[in-house]
């Protein structure tokens, strides 16, 4: 008698189908009418599962896995390399922003490294950029750090022989030389110097544009206004302002308001190549955002990384030109990380018992990297004394 208990399936016709059955594992197929066969198919079914213990839906979750992998190697093999200047950009606000969230003693000890210098009533450091002097907005600011750094300066004694104070405004985006006095009554005083135009401060900037004249001084009142639109906000602005005449061939003067603040800038075009300036500024009055509005609205150079004042009706970052992307190696989309390239390169007091002091500080590296992709020529450096 056969395996399968019936006449019509001899044994030839038995063996046949038991090859077919481990044979065919992709279909697996079935003998209906043989339960012997089909046990058989089981039973093969259940060693595959023994040898291969990952299931099909494990297996396929680990391809895909493989490939998003294989994916993301080739993604970042096809994306172009960061340039030198955009990885600049990005190294300058991650470390602005890790300065402005470091510990205070951290803080205290790279301005401690920066003194440019010192005397019995004042201290000269090299604020860096991004650091709030004032203690405004939560973050850590030089003021802050002011009586932990007294305290370097005096060897770390318990009781520091003196408290220093801020005395002259310096910008968050601005570096360079801030000053600070040791007591209160120098703050009198040197106020009492500023307000005479007897303290000297003159700042490097980096304009997109020429001015013209090269060599001018721009004397026009400012005042806050706000801009309407669809993101409402306050800008300083010029005042007089002035407005093309009816016939289109000149400019008419708008009466100035009574609440605006006089404000006047001296500046002299250092160097100018690539359609940017080099230009060197003395306010001799400090009005917030003086010199950025005189530039940007006064003689139409907005200052490069200002992207506050190089639109009037928006807040959007600076719109380059072309030329000036390519110099430095940048894409519009990557201007917004663009800094302000404004610092202050030499402070002048007047000596008591002596001749002026006049301190000078180092351009940032920052500063003098973008003036060598412009091909702009620094002047030489000058010795402090």
């Amino acid at each position: 008698m056969n395996p399968c208990g019936r006449t019509a399936c001899n044994f030839n016709d038995w063996r046949q189908r038991v090859t077919t059955v481990f044979s065919r594992t992709a279909t697996r197929g079935k003998c209906r009418r043989c339960p012997w066969a089909q046990s058989c198919q089981k039973r093969s079914q259940t060693t595959d599962a023994k040898h291969d213990p990952v299931s099909e839906k494990s297996r396929l979750s680990a391809l895909d896995l493989a490939q998003k992998i294989r994916d993301s190697a080739t993604k970042k093999a096809t994306q172009p390399p960061l340039s030198t200047q955009q990885k600049r950009v990005l190294d300058i606000k991650r470390f602005s922003t890790q300065l402005q969230n470091v510990h205070p003693n951290v803080l205290a000890k790279h301005l401690h490294r920066s003194v440019l210098y010192q005397d019995n009533d004042v201290v000269v450091i090299n604020k860096p950029y991004g650091v709030p002097v004032r203690d405004d907005t939560g973050v850590t600011s030089i003021s802050s750090v002011l009586p932990v750094l007294s305290k370097m300066m005096t060897g770390n004694k318990i009781k520091s022989d003196f408290n220093l104070l801020p005395c002259l405004r310096l910008e968050k985006e601005a570096s360079g030389a801030l000053l600070l006095a040791k007591r209160a009554e120098v703050v009198e005083r040197l106020l009492d110097l500023q307000r005479n135009h007897q303290v000297e401060m003159t700042y490097w900037v980096i304009t997109v544009g020429v001015p013209v004249p090269s060599v001018g001084i721009i004397d026009i009142p400012i005042i806050e206004r706000e801009v309407t639109g669809p993101q409402p906000h306050y800008k300083m602005a010029l005042s007089p302002l002035f407005k093309m005449n009816d016939s289109g061939d000149g400019l008419t003067k708008i009466r100035a308001h009574r609440q605006a603040h006089p404000a006047v800038t001296k500046y002299k075009v250092l160097d100018s190549s690539s359609g940017c300036s080099l230009v060197e500024l003395q306010p001799c009055t400090g009005v917030k955002h003086q010199m950025r509005v005189h530039m940007a609205f006064g003689l139409t150079c907005p200052i490069l990384g200002d992207h506050k004042y190089s639109h009037w009706n928006k807040l959007a970052p600076q719109k380059l030109p072309e030329r000036v992307l390519k110099k430095l190696g940048l894409e519009q989309s990557k201007s917004r990380h663009l800094p302000l390239h404004l610092f202050a390169r030499r402070l002048t007091l007047p000596g008591v018992n002596q001749a002026n002091v006049s301190v000078s500080c180092p351009a940032p590296k920052y500063f003098t990297q973008t003036s060598n992709l412009l091909q702009l020529m620094l002047p030489f450096k000058e010795e402090r004394h």
